[in-house]
């Protein structure tokens, strides 16, 4: 088995028949036919499955291409690393962030990253599941990971700081004249909500309850900035990271009493070369405490 064969397979599973495949790798059709049926007579299994509209991957297949997926994510960063230099960073990073957790802070890392390696690659994307986030760190598919929590060594998770959760109202609501909010003077309110197996609207859950709050459910949402511009509606409050908050709804954002807060922990993979390790040090340099402060009425 080679990476050719890794990387054709891929190809076509995503594009679904041999022909896309080709004109996506720019070679030629017979080329990814011949790789596909080399590669499943070595392995002696059917990896895809001959459809009228195309090739779907087989129960196997789609196994096999999940470690075929990490096969080549390895071989492109390990080809980055080994053409790093002191100027120049090429190839590509995958990061993930818990939903809500870093929305100011890594845009700003990003950004400073790409101006210092031009060519380096970034795909980004939010994860609502704190669990599916922590698989694909297992697995490997991550280069960096934001979230709230996980179970790996020290070695490979940083604590970044702490993300302050804030409470959002509609306009003309009486608690906004309060510094801080207190939850429990929210029994009567209704609630925009996350989707059920996310993160946040676990913390939203578990914060409720513990002020002995039992929430009315108006909406759900899967976006924090949805939650927040829905809350500005008066559908009903949410609780969001305070990085979050999209700008020019300050005014409707107020700390809670008492105050919440996750932090904040960048998990890089095994063995991360210096693209992952250059954003790590930019995150650092961020700010990820206090930033609720700013939503006082006093501020």
């Amino acid at each position: 088995m080679s990476l050719r064969q890794f990387e054709y397979a891929l190809a076509v599973a995503e594009e679904g028949t041999v022909t896309a495949a080709a004109e996506r790798l720019r070679v030629a059709q017979p080329s990814v036919s011949q790789q596909i049926r080399g590669l499943e007579r070595e392995l002696g299994v059917e990896l895809f499955a001959r459809t009228p509209t195309g090739l779907v991957a087989t129960a196997v297949g789609r196994a096999f291409l999940r470690e075929a997926e990490v096969a080549v994510s390895a071989a492109r960063k390990a080809r980055a690393t080994a053409r790093a230099g002191a100027d120049e960073l090429v190839g590509e990073l995958v990061v993930a962030a818990q939903m809500g957790f870093g929305t100011r802070q890594l845009p700003d890392a990003l950004g400073a990253l790409r101006r210092r390696f031009p060519r380096l690659e970034v795909t980004v994307f939010e994860e609502p599941s704190s669990a599916e986030l922590e698989r694909l760190c297992r697995r490997g598919v991550l280069d960096l990971a934001l979230m709230a929590a996980c179970e790996r060594s020290p070695a490979d998770a940083h604590h970044l700081g702490d993300e302050e959760f804030v409470v959002v109202l509609g306009p003309g609501h009486a608690q906004l004249a309060a510094d801080r909010v207190d939850l429990r003077d929210l029994h009567e309110e209704a609630w925009v909500r996350f989707d059920r197996d996310s993160a946040l609207d676990g913390v939203l859950l578990s914060v409720l309850r513990d002020n002995g709050l039992t929430p009315a459910t108006t909406a759900r949402v899967s976006q924090t900035a949805t939650a927040v511009r829905w809350a500005a509606h008066g559908l009903g409050a949410t609780l969001v990271p305070a990085s979050a908050v999209p700008q020019g709804h300050e005014h409707l954002v107020r700390p809670v009493s008492p105050p919440v807060s996750h932090p904040v922990i960048a998990v890089l993979r095994q063995g991360a070369g210096p693209g992952e390790r250059a954003l790590l040090d930019l995150l650092h340099r961020e700010t990820w405490t206090d930033s609720a402060a700013s939503f006082s009425p006093l501020s």
